[in-house]
């Protein structure tokens, strides 16, 4: 199964869009800062997870929340959890 996942640092008021077979183990390998995009901006809590039998299912989705109208979904995500 491929997932594709929010993160998002309360520290920096800042989320992450990624997509893995092993989100938990994708969550500890961004707080221990091992991906470039993100180690600036740790702690993350994950937010958001959805799960997809191919991996081309998972990346449309996650082009998908990277767009205008996918950022506001993340957005309203966001505004739900405050």
């Amino acid at each position: 199964m491929f997932y594709v996942y929010v993160l998002f640092s309360k520290n920096y008021k800042r989320n992450y869009t990624g997509m893995s077979i092993n989100v938990e183990k994708r969550l500890h390998q961004h707080n221990l800062k091992q991906n470039i995009a993100t180690k600036a901006y740790t702690p993350w809590q994950i937010i958001y997870t959805e799960g997809f039998k191919t991996r081309v299912e998972a990346r449309k989705k996650e082009k998908y929340l990277k767009s205008g109208i996918g950022g506001e979904f993340i957005k309203s995500l966001l505004n739900s959890q405050s």
